[in-house]
């Protein structure tokens, strides 16, 4: 676009009459104020400029749309960074239930003894941890109510109590002998049941290096299935629709569901391999195990064994 626009008269053809010489019409009188020019034989008249009044009229109007216009724009940019800024449960019409998360209080790995490093540091080569077991297992959240036989001794849970999760007498047998075998140290619990009827039991296993952690959890968890059913299953299965966004670096896991169709309870289940310990966690639930509380459940206890 030019920085002027003109309007062109149209010109007159060159095998019109008047290009062939033949007399025209004179040309009307131009009227007092209008301009010779806007005036052209063959064409429509162009009115000049108008009067200056009007002008102010005109200029005044659009200076009052401008401004109308500027301060809509700005209240409704304000509106929406105000909106933007706002919780999804602030704003009218948009508030959304509960996704199903439990309140946990505020989760602290327990102090380590002086000098000693974290199961993952380059200096622990055994990957493991020096923290009391017993204070790395997940707290209950909010209004639940705690298992106390999960309690054990001195908060020290006998093996035959772990074992008890285990449908199969001979498996039982069997995955004692190996845990004997490897040299397991001790076994920290801790369970609850929610007010929606959910279960929720953890156990900690700690044995004298990763290695041996991590050798017995091949055992335990392959891919496709859990090598042990658990007490009250059917088939229980990968669990793919797990979020692989929520793993803890340093820490293996490995996640079943039980398909349908299940009993009176679904089970979900959770093994995680983390230097010298070994966990389990499993909740159950009468006519279906939510996956969210179970998602969080494991991913914080992961977040305690780092």
């Amino acid at each position: 676009m030019t920085e002027q626009q003109t309007t062109d008269h149209p010109a007159v053809p060159e095998n019109s009459p008047s290009a062939a010489g033949t007399p025209q019409p004179a040309a009307p009188p131009v009227p007092e104020g209008t301009s010779a020019e806007a005036v052209v034989p063959g064409a429509f008249a162009v009115a000049g400029p108008p009067p200056a009044k009007k002008d102010r009229r005109v200029l005044r109007a659009t200076l009052r749309w401008t401004a109308a216009v500027a301060v809509f724009a700005a209240v409704g940019a304000s509106m929406a960074f105000g909106i933007t800024g706002m919780d999804r449960t602030d704003v009218p019409g948009l508030a959304t239930e509960s996704d199903g998360r439990w309140d946990f209080p505020e989760i602290v790995r327990p102090p380590l003894p002086s000098d000693r490093p974290r199961p993952f540091a380059e200096a622990n080569v055994a990957g493991s941890h020096y923290a009391d077991l017993r204070a790395l297992v997940l707290p209950a959240p909010a209004a639940a109510r705690e298992d106390k036989a999960l309690h054990g001794k001195d908060g020290w849970l006998p093996t035959e109590d772990l074992l008890a999760e285990y449908s199969d007498t001979q498996d039982r047998k069997e995955f004692g002998q190996r845990l004997s075998d490897d040299g397991l140290r001790h076994i920290a619990a801790r369970g609850w049941t929610t007010q929606d009827g959910t279960h929720t039991r953890i156990y900690l296993l700690q044995f004298d290096s990763g290695a041996v952690a991590d050798e017995l959890r091949t055992q335990l968890a392959p891919y496709s299935e859990p090598e042990y059913p658990l007490r009250g299953t059917e088939t229980s299965v990968a669990d793919e629709d797990f979020p692989t966004a929520t793993r803890v670096v340093g820490i293996e896991r490995f996640v079943y569901t039980e398909s349908k169709p299940y009993g009176a309870e679904q089970v979900r289940q959770a093994y995680l391999a983390a230097g010298d310990v070994l966990a389990l966690v499993v909740q159950s639930r009468k006519g279906g195990a939510n996956a969210v509380p179970f998602q969080q459940t494991v991913v914080l206890q992961s977040e305690l064994l780092d």
